[in-house]
């Protein structure tokens, strides 16, 4: 199969992974060509086999066959693991040792959109690599074979390789919320092999996400698991993306806890059998998780946001734990390091079913500062990070105390401020928290002020709402 130079829209070549709008800014031409350009850069590797999953977009068919038409032109043997999670996807890559992998999947974009996320070995393919397979797929610069495909299920491994990680205790009840998203093919596989009762919701897989949107970071989409966490008396109830890389979690009493707080207590987990080890969160996670990291007798490290920089950063430093506030986290003391929502449930039931608390109880010991939910306002992609190096420009000049390690992150007696460039949309991010609501105004004024200074205006309805 010959096949011509190909272009992409620029616009679908993000930090993390490929991803647009099916038929607008993605086609099948995109996913060969995809699939050619990893497959050259994989055979080049000294590689020969890429393992290659979709998940249960319309779309997302479609665009595996011509992906791995692209893969087999460049002389790559493919492992097709059909429909499943991204996480079962990164599974297969180890389990199997593959050379590489290509996961289609839209994550917890609307139903419209599509993408690839993508691995070198056992490593984030991202950044700088993205940009690199743009560039080769616009000159054809290409490998060419003829590879073979073979069809593999691998839900029974990757069922068993979570479930050793469970330890016996109190019988649960629990609700777990797969949104219509891609965790459907597995969980079954899982939670049926577990002590307790479980009420499994939105369970058939379905691209138009009939239920409620899988982006378990928006409390709107946890109105229904809530509802049952409550209806059935619950100790805990479990959502998930689409994909199923990021994990929600709601207490008995069918309270949301955010990321970072669910961070707290894997950490105080983790770090009875590592102590003294890093922890890593982002940027965007509250302080009281970095002082109860340290507390519980961890090395606390603030870092980037964005699951494949994190990625990296605690397979450099060995680090055997780490998270995103987005719900993204990462086992590496007993598991791969890479982001598995399923199990970090697993490992959620762990503590909860070992506990004399409830997790309702956990919640409520640790300390309540108020917060914004995370403000995103628009910023076109060719000025934001611009927007941010201007703010932090007048800190320097003021003597303000911040951390510049991803946008600005602005300490104060009052609390902190975080002013960001989104990676991967034409918004600035911005997230203050305090003590009391009246630290908080003044948070947000300082916030509010600096942006000003640097002629942006922060939407009025952009500071509304606290978790």
């Amino acid at each position: 199969m010959s096949q011509m130079a190909h272009k992409f829209d620029p616009s679908i070549l993000r930090e993390y992974d490929i991803r647009g709008i099916v038929g607008d800014t993605v086609h099948a031409a995109d996913a060969r060509a995809i699939g050619r350009t990893l497959g050259t850069l994989v055979r080049r590797n000294g590689g020969k086999r890429v393992a290659l999953g979709y998940d249960g977009r319309l779309s997302s068919p479609e665009l595996a066959a011509a992906c791995i038409e692209g893969l087999t032109a460049a002389g790559i043997d493919v492992i097709d693991i059909g429909l499943a999670a991204t996480p079962m996807l990164y599974f297969a890559v180890y389990h199997l040792e593959a050379d590489g992998g290509i996961q289609i999947t839209g994550s917890h974009n609307p139903p419209d959109y599509n993408g690839f996320k993508m691995m070198m070995g056992k490593k984030s393919f991202f950044g700088a690599d993205i940009q690199k397979l743009g560039e080769m797929a616009g000159k054809a610069d290409w490998e060419t074979g003829e590879g073979k495909v073979e069809k593999r299920a691998i839900l029974a491994d990757y069922a068993t390789r979570l479930l050793r990680d469970v330890k016996p205790g109190k019988k649960l009840k629990v609700a777990w919320d797969t949104g219509n998203g891609a965790v459907g093919v597995s969980i079954r596989s899982v939670v049926d092999k577990l002590e307790g009762e479980h009420f499994v919701l939105n369970e058939k897989v379905d691209g138009t996400f009939p239920a409620h949107h899988p982006d378990p970071t928006v409390p709107k989409n946890l109105e229904q698991l809530i509802a049952e966490v409550k209806a059935r008396g619950c100790d805990l109830g479990i959502a998930f993306d689409g994909d199923g890389d990021r994990i929600g979690a709601v207490d008995g009493q069918g309270r949301i806890l955010w990321g970072d707080q669910l961070l707290v207590l894997w950490a105080r987990d983790v770090l009875k059998s590592h102590p003294g080890a890093t922890i890593i969160a982002d940027v965007k996670a509250s302080q009281v998780l970095f002082d109860e990291i340290a507390k519980a007798g961890g090395q606390p490290l603030m870092f980037k946001t964005g699951h494949s920089l994190i990625k990296s950063k605690m397979a450099e430093i060995g680090s055997p734990l780490a998270g995103e506030m987005s719900g993204h986290v990462f086992f590496a003391d007993t598991f791969y390091g890479f982001d598995d929502a399923l199990y970090c449930g697993l490992r959620l039931l762990n503590i909860v079913a070992n506990a004399k608390e409830s997790l309702a109880d956990m919640r409520d010991g640790l300390p309540q500062p108020v917060n914004t939910p995370e403000l995103r306002f628009d910023c076109p992609d060719d000025q934001k990070f611009g927007v941010v190096e201007k703010v932090k420009a007048r800190l320097q000049k003021d003597g303000a105390k911040f951390s510049d390690i991803d946008g600005v992150r602005v300490s104060t007696k009052e609390g902190w401020w975080l002013l960001r460039a989104s990676n991967t949309q034409p918004v600035l991010v911005a997230r203050c928290e305090a003590a009391d609501d009246a630290g908080l105004e003044r948070l947000m004024a300082d916030l509010k002020a600096a942006l000003a200074a640097c002629g942006v205006d922060l939407p009025d309805d952009a500071a509304s709402g606290h978790h």
